[in-house]
Protein backbone atom coordinates (compact mmCIF):
# COMPACT_ATOMS: atom_id res chain seq x y z
CA UNK A 1 0.00 0.00 0.00
CA UNK A 2 1.36 3.43 -0.97
CA UNK A 3 0.48 7.03 -0.19
CA UNK A 4 -0.03 7.93 -3.84
CA UNK A 5 -3.66 8.99 -3.40
CA UNK A 6 -2.64 11.43 -0.67
CA UNK A 7 0.13 12.80 -2.86
CA UNK A 8 -2.37 13.18 -5.70
CA UNK A 9 -4.56 15.30 -3.41
CA UNK A 10 -1.53 17.36 -2.41
CA UNK A 11 -0.74 18.06 -6.08
CA UNK A 12 -4.40 18.94 -6.71
CA UNK A 13 -4.35 21.44 -3.85
CA UNK A 14 -1.08 22.93 -5.11
CA UNK A 15 -2.56 23.28 -8.59
CA UNK A 16 -5.62 25.06 -7.20
CA UNK A 17 -3.41 27.37 -5.17
CA UNK A 18 -1.38 28.34 -8.24
CA UNK A 19 -4.58 29.44 -9.97
CA UNK A 20 -4.63 32.27 -7.41
CA UNK A 21 -7.86 34.28 -7.72
CA UNK A 22 -8.85 32.57 -10.97
CA UNK A 23 -8.45 33.43 -14.67
CA UNK A 24 -10.73 36.48 -14.54
CA UNK A 25 -8.85 38.09 -11.65
CA UNK A 26 -5.49 37.23 -13.20
CA UNK A 27 -6.60 38.86 -16.47
CA UNK A 28 -7.69 41.97 -14.59
CA UNK A 29 -4.25 42.13 -12.98
CA UNK A 30 -2.55 41.89 -16.38
CA UNK A 31 -4.95 44.40 -17.94
CA UNK A 32 -3.92 46.86 -15.24
CA UNK A 33 -0.29 46.53 -16.32
CA UNK A 34 0.69 44.49 -13.27
CA UNK A 35 2.19 41.04 -12.88
CA UNK A 36 0.74 38.43 -10.54
CA UNK A 37 2.56 37.65 -7.32
CA UNK A 38 3.99 34.43 -8.71
CA UNK A 39 5.20 36.14 -11.86
CA UNK A 40 6.81 38.81 -9.70
CA UNK A 41 8.66 36.30 -7.57
CA UNK A 42 9.90 34.45 -10.65
CA UNK A 43 11.19 37.73 -12.12
CA UNK A 44 12.86 38.80 -8.87
CA UNK A 45 14.79 35.70 -7.82
CA UNK A 46 17.32 33.40 -9.46
CA UNK A 47 15.57 30.98 -11.88
CA UNK A 48 14.22 27.87 -10.20
CA UNK A 49 15.40 28.90 -6.73
CA UNK A 50 12.05 29.68 -5.05
CA UNK A 51 11.03 27.21 -2.33
CA UNK A 52 7.49 28.03 -1.30
CA UNK A 53 6.23 27.61 2.25
CA UNK A 54 2.53 27.13 3.03
CA UNK A 55 1.41 26.92 -0.60
CA UNK A 56 -1.87 25.15 0.17
CA UNK A 57 -2.92 27.39 3.06
CA UNK A 58 -6.29 28.97 2.32
CA UNK A 59 -10.03 28.40 2.48
CA UNK A 60 -11.35 25.11 1.18
CA UNK A 61 -14.85 24.01 0.15
CA UNK A 62 -15.98 20.37 0.45
CA UNK A 63 -18.93 18.32 -0.79
CA UNK A 64 -21.24 16.33 1.47
CA UNK A 65 -18.82 13.42 1.43
CA UNK A 66 -15.94 15.60 2.55
CA UNK A 67 -14.21 15.67 -0.81
CA UNK A 68 -12.33 18.80 -1.80
CA UNK A 69 -14.22 20.92 -4.32
CA UNK A 70 -12.35 24.21 -4.28
CA UNK A 71 -9.36 25.81 -2.60
CA UNK A 72 -8.97 29.58 -2.48
CA UNK A 73 -5.37 30.22 -1.42
CA UNK A 74 -4.36 32.79 1.15
CA UNK A 75 -3.49 36.06 -0.50
CA UNK A 76 0.14 35.90 0.57
CA UNK A 77 2.92 33.82 -0.99
CA UNK A 78 6.06 33.24 1.07
CA UNK A 79 9.23 31.22 0.82
CA UNK A 80 12.98 31.16 0.44
CA UNK A 81 14.87 31.86 -2.75
CA UNK A 82 18.23 33.04 -4.01
CA UNK A 83 19.12 36.43 -5.46
CA UNK A 84 22.47 36.42 -7.24
CA UNK A 85 23.29 33.23 -5.38
CA UNK A 86 22.47 34.54 -1.88
CA UNK A 87 19.52 33.15 0.08
CA UNK A 88 16.68 35.56 0.87
CA UNK A 89 13.13 35.37 2.18
CA UNK A 90 10.35 36.58 -0.11
CA UNK A 91 6.87 37.59 1.01
CA UNK A 92 4.42 38.64 -1.71
CA UNK A 93 0.80 39.85 -1.65
CA UNK A 94 -1.65 38.24 -4.08
CA UNK A 95 -4.01 41.00 -5.15
CA UNK A 96 -6.08 38.56 -7.25
CA UNK A 97 -7.48 37.06 -4.03
CA UNK A 98 -9.82 39.61 -2.41
CA UNK A 99 -7.51 42.51 -3.25
CA UNK A 100 -5.01 41.49 -0.58
CA UNK A 101 -7.45 42.35 2.22
CA UNK A 102 -7.90 40.71 5.61
CA UNK A 103 -10.80 38.50 4.48
CA UNK A 104 -8.41 36.25 2.56
CA UNK A 105 -5.40 36.57 4.83
CA UNK A 106 -3.73 34.00 7.00
CA UNK A 107 -1.60 36.31 9.10
CA UNK A 108 0.64 33.53 10.30
CA UNK A 109 2.18 33.35 6.80
CA UNK A 110 3.40 36.95 6.85
CA UNK A 111 4.60 36.57 10.43
CA UNK A 112 6.46 33.37 9.56
CA UNK A 113 8.23 35.09 6.66
CA UNK A 114 9.46 37.86 8.97
CA UNK A 115 10.40 35.33 11.66
CA UNK A 116 12.25 33.18 9.12
CA UNK A 117 14.28 36.18 7.99
CA UNK A 118 15.02 37.09 11.59
CA UNK A 119 16.04 33.72 12.93
CA UNK A 120 17.91 32.45 9.86
CA UNK A 121 19.52 35.91 9.48
CA UNK A 122 18.38 36.38 5.90
CA UNK A 123 17.38 39.51 3.94
CA UNK A 124 13.66 39.82 3.27
CA UNK A 125 11.97 41.27 0.20
CA UNK A 126 8.33 42.29 0.61
CA UNK A 127 6.33 42.46 -2.62
CA UNK A 128 3.36 44.57 -1.57
CA UNK A 129 0.01 45.28 -3.19
CA UNK A 130 -3.26 46.00 -1.43
CA UNK A 131 -3.68 46.46 2.30
CA UNK A 132 -1.04 43.84 3.03
CA UNK A 133 -3.44 41.74 5.07
CA UNK A 134 -4.85 44.79 6.76
CA UNK A 135 -8.44 45.52 7.62
CA UNK A 136 -11.57 45.48 5.51
CA UNK A 137 -14.99 46.66 6.59
CA UNK A 138 -16.34 43.33 5.36
CA UNK A 139 -14.28 41.61 8.05
CA UNK A 140 -16.80 42.79 10.64
CA UNK A 141 -19.59 40.92 8.86
CA UNK A 142 -17.63 37.81 7.92
CA UNK A 143 -16.24 37.31 11.44
CA UNK A 144 -19.16 38.71 13.40
CA UNK A 145 -16.96 41.04 15.39
CA UNK A 146 -14.66 44.05 15.08
CA UNK A 147 -10.91 43.50 15.29
CA UNK A 148 -9.00 45.31 18.01
CA UNK A 149 -5.82 46.75 16.43
CA UNK A 150 -2.71 45.32 18.04
CA UNK A 151 -4.26 42.03 19.14
CA UNK A 152 -1.81 39.14 19.66
CA UNK A 153 -1.27 38.27 15.96
CA UNK A 154 -0.87 41.91 15.06
CA UNK A 155 1.66 42.71 17.76
CA UNK A 156 3.75 39.70 16.76
CA UNK A 157 3.83 40.95 13.19
CA UNK A 158 4.75 44.46 14.29
CA UNK A 159 7.47 43.04 16.53
CA UNK A 160 9.26 41.25 13.72
CA UNK A 161 8.73 44.06 11.20
CA UNK A 162 10.42 46.39 13.70
CA UNK A 163 13.20 44.19 15.02
CA UNK A 164 14.21 43.05 11.54
CA UNK A 165 15.30 46.59 10.70
CA UNK A 166 18.11 46.17 13.22
CA UNK A 167 19.09 42.68 12.08
CA UNK A 168 18.61 41.96 8.35
CA UNK A 169 18.24 44.00 5.15
CA UNK A 170 14.58 44.74 4.41
CA UNK A 171 13.46 45.72 0.90
CA UNK A 172 9.86 46.66 0.09
CA UNK A 173 8.37 46.97 -3.39
CA UNK A 174 5.03 48.78 -3.77
CA UNK A 175 3.61 47.46 -7.04
CA UNK A 176 -0.03 48.51 -6.90
CA UNK A 177 -2.38 50.40 -4.61
CA UNK A 178 -0.92 50.04 -1.12
CA UNK A 179 -2.94 51.18 1.89
CA UNK A 180 -3.10 50.83 5.67
CA UNK A 181 -0.95 48.00 6.97
CA UNK A 182 0.48 47.52 3.48
CA UNK A 183 1.69 51.14 3.51
CA UNK A 184 3.25 50.60 6.92
CA UNK A 185 5.08 47.50 5.64
CA UNK A 186 6.33 49.47 2.64
CA UNK A 187 7.64 52.31 4.80
CA UNK A 188 9.15 50.01 7.46
CA UNK A 189 12.09 49.06 5.27
CA UNK A 190 15.67 49.99 4.53
CA UNK A 191 14.90 50.57 0.87
CA UNK A 192 11.55 50.98 -0.88
CA UNK A 193 10.50 51.31 -4.51
CA UNK A 194 7.21 52.20 -6.24
CA UNK A 195 6.17 51.87 -9.88
CA UNK A 196 5.20 55.23 -11.35
CA UNK A 197 2.04 54.43 -13.32
CA UNK A 198 0.61 51.42 -11.52
CA UNK A 199 1.21 52.06 -7.81
CA UNK A 200 0.11 54.46 -5.10
CA UNK A 201 0.52 54.45 -1.35
CA UNK A 202 -1.60 55.97 1.39
CA UNK A 203 -2.70 55.49 4.96
CA UNK A 204 -6.27 55.43 3.64
CA UNK A 205 -7.39 55.52 0.01
CA UNK A 206 -9.45 58.10 -1.91
CA UNK A 207 -12.92 56.81 -0.82
CA UNK A 208 -12.01 57.22 2.85
CA UNK A 209 -10.28 60.57 2.35
CA UNK A 210 -13.28 61.89 0.42
CA UNK A 211 -15.29 61.50 3.61
CA UNK A 212 -13.19 64.29 5.15
CA UNK A 213 -13.80 66.56 2.18
CA UNK A 214 -10.75 65.82 0.02
CA UNK A 215 -11.68 64.42 -3.38
CA UNK A 216 -8.44 63.15 -4.91
CA UNK A 217 -7.34 60.51 -7.39
CA UNK A 218 -4.96 57.76 -6.29
CA UNK A 219 -2.02 59.54 -7.88
CA UNK A 220 -2.94 62.91 -6.41
CA UNK A 221 -3.25 61.40 -2.94
CA UNK A 222 -0.36 58.95 -2.88
CA UNK A 223 1.37 58.67 -6.24
CA UNK A 224 5.11 58.30 -6.63
CA UNK A 225 5.81 62.03 -6.84
CA UNK A 226 3.97 62.64 -3.56
CA UNK A 227 5.64 59.82 -1.69
CA UNK A 228 9.22 60.17 -2.95
CA UNK A 229 9.20 63.92 -2.30
CA UNK A 230 7.78 63.33 1.17
CA UNK A 231 10.48 60.76 1.90
CA UNK A 232 8.02 57.93 2.60
CA UNK A 233 9.41 55.94 -0.35
CA UNK A 234 13.00 55.93 -1.58
CA UNK A 235 12.65 55.49 -5.32
CA UNK A 236 10.20 55.15 -8.22
CA UNK A 237 10.67 53.34 -11.52
CA UNK A 238 8.70 52.86 -14.71
CA UNK A 239 8.34 49.07 -14.67
CA UNK A 240 8.15 46.21 -12.23
CA UNK A 241 11.24 44.68 -13.82
CA UNK A 242 13.18 47.84 -12.91
CA UNK A 243 11.92 47.57 -9.33
CA UNK A 244 13.24 44.00 -9.11
CA UNK A 245 16.60 45.15 -10.50
CA UNK A 246 16.77 47.89 -7.85
CA UNK A 247 16.07 45.36 -5.09
CA UNK A 248 18.78 43.03 -6.33
CA UNK A 249 21.31 45.82 -6.60
CA UNK A 250 20.56 47.30 -3.17
CA UNK A 251 21.06 43.92 -1.52
CA UNK A 252 24.40 43.47 -3.30
CA UNK A 253 26.00 46.15 -1.10
CA UNK A 254 24.85 44.69 2.21
CA UNK A 255 25.64 41.58 4.25
CA UNK A 256 22.86 38.99 4.74
CA UNK A 257 22.55 40.19 8.33
CA UNK A 258 24.32 42.35 10.88
CA UNK A 259 26.30 39.28 11.93
CA UNK A 260 28.43 39.45 8.78
CA UNK A 261 30.51 42.08 6.98
CA UNK A 262 29.42 43.72 3.71
CA UNK A 263 30.64 41.72 0.69
CA UNK A 264 33.86 42.96 -0.91
CA UNK A 265 33.93 42.45 -4.68
CA UNK A 266 36.91 42.27 -7.03
CA UNK A 267 37.46 45.70 -8.60
CA UNK A 268 38.75 46.34 -12.09
CA UNK A 269 38.94 50.09 -11.46
CA UNK A 270 42.44 51.42 -10.81
CA UNK A 271 42.78 52.69 -7.19
CA UNK A 272 45.17 55.45 -8.27
CA UNK A 273 43.05 56.62 -11.18
CA UNK A 274 43.26 60.42 -11.55
CA UNK A 275 40.65 62.45 -13.34
CA UNK A 276 41.81 65.82 -14.61
CA UNK A 277 38.25 67.17 -14.53
CA UNK A 278 38.41 67.28 -10.73
CA UNK A 279 40.95 70.10 -10.87
CA UNK A 280 38.30 72.49 -12.21
CA UNK A 281 35.20 70.80 -10.75
CA UNK A 282 34.58 73.55 -8.17
CA UNK A 283 34.07 77.05 -9.59
CA UNK A 284 36.22 79.78 -8.06
CA UNK A 285 33.14 81.99 -8.00
CA UNK A 286 31.48 80.74 -4.82
CA UNK A 287 28.07 81.85 -6.06
CA UNK A 288 28.20 79.34 -8.91
CA UNK A 289 26.84 75.82 -8.48
CA UNK A 290 28.38 72.62 -9.78
CA UNK A 291 27.32 68.98 -10.18
CA UNK A 292 28.26 67.06 -7.06
CA UNK A 293 26.93 63.76 -8.44
CA UNK A 294 29.50 63.93 -11.22
CA UNK A 295 32.26 64.30 -8.63
CA UNK A 296 30.98 61.37 -6.57
CA UNK A 297 30.65 59.20 -9.65
CA UNK A 298 34.23 60.02 -10.61
CA UNK A 299 35.64 59.05 -7.21
CA UNK A 300 33.92 55.69 -6.64
CA UNK A 301 34.42 52.50 -8.63
CA UNK A 302 33.02 52.92 -12.12
CA UNK A 303 29.37 51.91 -12.39
CA UNK A 304 28.97 51.30 -8.66
CA UNK A 305 27.00 54.41 -7.64
CA UNK A 306 23.52 53.60 -6.29
CA UNK A 307 21.57 56.66 -5.06
CA UNK A 308 18.81 56.46 -2.47
CA UNK A 309 16.11 59.04 -1.74
CA UNK A 310 17.02 61.41 -4.56
CA UNK A 311 13.71 63.33 -4.41
CA UNK A 312 13.70 63.99 -0.65
CA UNK A 313 15.93 66.23 1.47
CA UNK A 314 17.62 67.23 -1.75
CA UNK A 315 20.40 69.38 -0.30
CA UNK A 316 22.12 66.13 0.71
CA UNK A 317 22.90 63.25 -1.65
CA UNK A 318 22.97 59.74 -0.19
CA UNK A 319 24.30 56.73 -2.10
CA UNK A 320 25.75 53.30 -1.73
CA UNK A 321 28.85 52.65 -3.79
CA UNK A 322 32.04 50.63 -3.93
CA UNK A 323 35.54 51.97 -3.51
CA UNK A 324 38.28 49.52 -4.47
CA UNK A 325 35.57 46.85 -4.35
CA UNK A 326 34.51 47.69 -0.79
CA UNK A 327 30.90 48.78 -0.12
CA UNK A 328 30.64 52.26 1.39
CA UNK A 329 27.92 54.74 2.30
CA UNK A 330 28.44 58.12 0.61
CA UNK A 331 26.93 61.45 1.71
CA UNK A 332 27.52 64.63 -0.29
CA UNK A 333 26.18 68.18 -0.20
CA UNK A 334 24.28 69.33 -3.29
CA UNK A 335 24.69 73.06 -3.98
CA UNK A 336 21.79 72.97 -6.44
CA UNK A 337 19.34 72.83 -3.51
CA UNK A 338 19.51 75.56 -0.84
CA UNK A 339 23.24 75.82 -1.66
CA UNK A 340 23.65 72.56 0.27
CA UNK A 341 22.17 73.94 3.51
CA UNK A 342 20.63 71.30 5.77
CA UNK A 343 16.84 71.49 5.96
CA UNK A 344 14.68 69.53 8.39
CA UNK A 345 14.04 67.02 5.61
CA UNK A 346 17.74 66.72 4.82
CA UNK A 347 18.45 66.04 8.48
CA UNK A 348 15.82 63.28 8.56
CA UNK A 349 17.41 61.78 5.47
CA UNK A 350 20.88 61.92 7.05
CA UNK A 351 19.68 60.22 10.24
CA UNK A 352 18.15 57.31 8.36
CA UNK A 353 21.15 56.94 6.08
CA UNK A 354 23.85 56.94 8.76
CA UNK A 355 21.71 54.53 10.78
CA UNK A 356 21.74 52.22 7.75
CA UNK A 357 25.54 52.50 7.53
CA UNK A 358 25.93 51.84 11.24
CA UNK A 359 23.54 48.88 11.21
CA UNK A 360 25.24 47.06 8.33
CA UNK A 361 28.88 48.08 8.97
CA UNK A 362 29.36 50.36 5.98
CA UNK A 363 32.25 52.86 6.19
CA UNK A 364 31.06 56.41 5.52
CA UNK A 365 32.53 58.84 3.00
CA UNK A 366 31.27 62.42 3.40
CA UNK A 367 31.91 64.98 0.66
CA UNK A 368 31.15 68.27 2.37
CA UNK A 369 29.63 71.40 0.93
CA UNK A 370 27.41 72.75 3.71
CA UNK A 371 26.86 76.46 4.40
CA UNK A 372 25.00 75.53 7.61
CA UNK A 373 21.37 74.96 8.47
CA UNK A 374 18.73 76.57 6.30
CA UNK A 375 17.65 79.88 7.87
CA UNK A 376 14.41 81.81 7.74
CA UNK A 377 10.81 81.48 8.86
CA UNK A 378 10.20 78.18 7.07
CA UNK A 379 13.25 76.67 8.73
CA UNK A 380 11.95 77.74 12.14
CA UNK A 381 8.45 76.40 11.41
CA UNK A 382 9.87 72.99 10.53
CA UNK A 383 12.05 72.86 13.68
CA UNK A 384 15.20 72.57 11.62
CA UNK A 385 17.42 72.99 14.66
CA UNK A 386 15.73 70.06 16.45
CA UNK A 387 16.11 67.89 13.35
CA UNK A 388 19.67 69.14 13.04
CA UNK A 389 20.78 68.17 16.52
CA UNK A 390 19.20 64.74 15.99
CA UNK A 391 21.33 64.39 12.85
CA UNK A 392 24.37 65.50 14.86
CA UNK A 393 23.61 62.85 17.47
CA UNK A 394 23.13 60.16 14.83
CA UNK A 395 26.49 60.96 13.21
CA UNK A 396 28.33 61.08 16.52
CA UNK A 397 26.75 57.79 17.67
CA UNK A 398 28.20 55.94 14.69
CA UNK A 399 31.20 53.71 15.28
CA UNK A 400 31.91 52.75 11.66
CA UNK A 401 35.04 54.23 10.05
CA UNK A 402 34.47 57.70 8.62
CA UNK A 403 36.31 59.76 6.02
CA UNK A 404 35.48 63.39 5.25
CA UNK A 405 36.49 65.34 2.16
CA UNK A 406 35.83 69.09 2.41
CA UNK A 407 34.94 70.19 -1.10
CA UNK A 408 33.74 73.75 -0.50
CA UNK A 409 31.65 75.27 2.31
CA UNK A 410 31.74 74.27 5.98
CA UNK A 411 29.88 76.74 8.17
CA UNK A 412 27.89 76.91 11.36
CA UNK A 413 26.48 74.16 13.54
CA UNK A 414 25.59 71.92 10.60
CA UNK A 415 29.10 72.30 9.20
CA UNK A 416 30.57 71.36 12.56
CA UNK A 417 29.21 67.84 12.32
CA UNK A 418 30.90 66.96 9.05
CA UNK A 419 32.52 64.09 10.97
CA UNK A 420 31.72 62.25 14.22
CA UNK A 421 32.80 64.03 17.39
CA UNK A 422 35.04 62.47 19.99
CA UNK A 423 36.86 59.90 17.86
CA UNK A 424 39.36 59.65 15.05
CA UNK A 425 38.19 59.99 11.47
CA UNK A 426 40.18 60.84 8.38
CA UNK A 427 39.70 64.31 6.92
CA UNK A 428 40.97 65.92 3.74
CA UNK A 429 40.28 69.33 2.22
CA UNK A 430 40.45 70.52 -1.36
CA UNK A 431 42.02 73.94 -2.01
CA UNK A 432 38.45 75.12 -2.72
CA UNK A 433 37.55 74.58 0.94
CA UNK A 434 36.00 77.59 2.64
CA UNK A 435 34.92 77.57 6.27
CA UNK A 436 34.17 79.52 9.41
CA UNK A 437 31.70 80.00 12.22
CA UNK A 438 29.34 81.71 9.81
CA UNK A 439 29.50 82.98 6.21
CA UNK A 440 30.88 86.48 5.73
CA UNK A 441 27.79 87.58 3.84
CA UNK A 442 25.64 89.47 6.31
CA UNK A 443 28.11 88.97 9.15
CA UNK A 444 30.48 91.78 8.15
CA UNK A 445 27.71 94.38 8.27
CA UNK A 446 26.84 93.34 11.81
CA UNK A 447 30.40 93.04 13.15
CA UNK A 448 31.84 96.15 11.46
CA UNK A 449 28.76 98.38 11.35
CA UNK A 450 30.33 101.40 13.06
CA UNK A 451 33.49 101.28 10.89
CA UNK A 452 31.48 100.96 7.69
CA UNK A 453 29.07 103.76 8.59
CA UNK A 454 31.97 106.12 9.45
CA UNK A 455 33.78 105.55 6.15
CA UNK A 456 33.50 108.15 3.33
CA UNK A 457 32.55 105.32 0.97
CA UNK A 458 30.74 102.60 3.00
CA UNK A 459 30.55 100.20 0.06
CA UNK A 460 34.28 100.46 -0.60
CA UNK A 461 35.00 99.93 3.10
CA UNK A 462 32.78 96.84 3.09
CA UNK A 463 34.67 95.43 0.09
CA UNK A 464 38.02 96.16 1.73
CA UNK A 465 37.05 94.35 4.93
CA UNK A 466 35.71 91.43 2.95
CA UNK A 467 38.96 91.09 0.97
CA UNK A 468 41.02 91.23 4.15
CA UNK A 469 38.98 88.58 5.93
CA UNK A 470 38.91 86.28 2.92
CA UNK A 471 42.72 86.30 2.86
CA UNK A 472 42.74 85.25 6.49
CA UNK A 473 40.27 82.46 5.71
CA UNK A 474 42.59 80.70 3.30
CA UNK A 475 42.56 76.93 4.02
CA UNK A 476 46.35 77.11 4.28
CA UNK A 477 46.05 79.39 7.32
CA UNK A 478 43.96 76.70 9.01
CA UNK A 479 46.50 74.06 8.05
CA UNK A 480 49.23 76.05 9.84
CA UNK A 481 47.52 75.35 13.17
CA UNK A 482 46.47 71.79 12.22
CA UNK A 483 42.80 72.80 12.23
CA UNK A 484 42.67 70.92 8.96
CA UNK A 485 45.02 67.94 8.67
CA UNK A 486 45.61 67.63 4.93
CA UNK A 487 44.92 69.82 1.93
CA UNK A 488 45.09 67.65 -1.17
CA UNK A 489 45.09 67.82 -4.92
CA UNK A 490 41.50 66.87 -5.88
CA UNK A 491 42.92 64.42 -8.41
CA UNK A 492 44.44 62.39 -5.54
CA UNK A 493 41.11 61.94 -3.79
CA UNK A 494 40.26 58.52 -5.23
CA UNK A 495 43.66 57.11 -4.24
CA UNK A 496 43.15 58.31 -0.66
CA UNK A 497 39.58 57.00 -0.52
CA UNK A 498 40.76 53.60 -1.73
CA UNK A 499 43.34 53.60 1.05
CA UNK A 500 40.60 54.52 3.53
CA UNK A 501 38.36 51.69 2.29
CA UNK A 502 41.15 49.18 2.87
CA UNK A 503 42.09 50.67 6.27
CA UNK A 504 38.44 50.38 7.30
CA UNK A 505 38.01 46.67 6.54
CA UNK A 506 39.72 45.24 9.65
CA UNK A 507 37.77 47.67 11.84
CA UNK A 508 34.34 46.44 10.75
CA UNK A 509 32.95 44.35 13.60
CA UNK A 510 29.99 42.07 12.80
CA UNK A 511 27.12 42.09 15.26
CA UNK A 512 24.14 44.24 16.26
CA UNK A 513 24.59 47.97 16.76
CA UNK A 514 24.30 49.42 20.23
CA UNK A 515 21.06 51.07 19.11
CA UNK A 516 18.32 49.77 16.84
CA UNK A 517 17.45 51.36 13.51
CA UNK A 518 14.07 53.03 13.03
CA UNK A 519 12.39 53.50 9.62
Amino acid sequence: MSWQSELDELRLRETMAREMGGPEKVKRQHDGGRLTVRERIDALVDPGSFHEVGAIAGRAEYDDQGHLMKLTPANCVIGRARIEGRTVVVCGDDFTVRGGSADATIKEKTIMAEQMANEFRLPIVRVIEGSGGGGSVKTIETTGRANLPGRVGGTQGYFYATINLSKVPVVALGLGSVAGLGAARLAASHYSVMTKKTSAMFVAGPPVVERIGQKLSKQELGGWEVQTRAGAVDHAVDTEEEAFACARRFLSYLPPSVYEKPPVMPSTDEPERRDEKLLAAIPKDRRRVYKMRTIVDTLVDRGSLFEMGAMFGRSIITCLARIDGCPVAVMAGDPYHYAGAWTADACAKIIRFVDLAQTFHLPVVHLVDCPGFLVGLEAEKTATIRAGVRAMAAITQTTVPWCTVIVRNVFGVAGAIHQPAGRLSLRYAWPSGFWGSLPLEGGIEAAYRAEIDAAPDPQAKLSEIERRLNQLRSPYRSAETFWVEEIIDPRDTRKLLCEFAQLAQPLLTPGPSAFGMRP
